[in-house]
């Protein structure tokens, strides 16, 4: 059946953040220093972990590797606190990650395209909590957006390039929205991570970023359907090429 947005590989790379971190490294795309824990690892040696996690600088966000809208996520400023934040991600899934927190502003993009994507104008998160958690995202909504984001051209140039990289090495399809840190001291890009699945409520920044780079929500909405159906027929016609291939070869047998 013809579906909007990316295929099995694509949407588990995206969900996944300890295999989405690999496949950005991969690709030589810039990102925030990290240490990976596994539960058996935190079960079994968490001593060594601890020693991991102390080579980054303070702070810490301890967040599951599958998870979303910054559910399991802390904020951890001191080595006392590694534990319970720990702890509190594998509520959530078996693989954590631990990432240096940088002083950075917040902004998102979003793609849309299969083969060939194009990115919009990006958008900043200003929080108004100390970090963009779930409360200030759905419950106190202290936070606000800037769509477009106020930002030199060359820096939005680079973030929808690093965006575009991001889609195509982990096989989105369809649409996705990026997330990236602008450093404050340095400049410094770093690429966050994808979200093959970006929400459409009245809060969302993915429609309101395609409305501000000149696509209506009527026309982005036409626009995924035809992608879905575009993805659709690409694969329909691969499929029968290789059902054709196996019927020659019962043939000659």
């Amino acid at each position: 059946m013809p579906y909007v947005g990316s295929g099995v590989t694509g949407s588990a790379v995206g969900m996944d953040k300890w295999v989405m971190k690999h496949a950005f490294a991969a690709a030589g795309l810039p990102i925030v220093e990290r240490v990976e824990v596994s539960e058996w690892q935190w079960q079994n040696a968490r001593e060594r972990v601890a020693e991991r996690a102390r080579e980054l600088p303070l702070p810490w966000f301890v967040k599951p590797a599958n998870a979303g809208s910054s559910v399991g996520v802390s904020k951890v400023k001191s080595a006392d606190g590694l534990a319970p934040a720990i702890d509190g991600a594998l509520r959530f899934d078996d693989k954590v990650l631990i990432e240096h927190g940088v002083i950075a502003r917040e902004f998102e993009v979003s793609v849309l395209g299969n083969d060939v994507a194009v990115a919009s104008l990006p958008g900043e998160i200003i929080s108004g909590r100390e970090f963009y958690d779930y409360e200030d995202k759905y419950i106190d909504t202290g936070s606000r957006t800037v769509v477009p984001a106020v930002l030199p051209e060359e820096i939005v140039a680079e973030i929808k390039r690093l965006a575009l990289i991001a889609f195509r090495i982990i096989g989105a399809s369809g649409y996705a929205r990026v997330d990236f840190f602008l450093e404050r001291e340095t400049n410094r890009l770093l690429v966050n991570e994808i979200n093959t699945a970006p929400g459409f409520t009245k809060i969302s920044m993915y429609p309101k970023m395609w409305a501000a780079s000149g696509l209506p929500f009527p026309e982005l909405i036409a626009r995924l359907i035809d992608l879905g159906f575009e993805r659709h027929r690409s694969r329909a016609h691969r499929f029968a090429g290789m059902m054709r291939f196996f019927d020659e070869v019962k043939s000659l047998t």
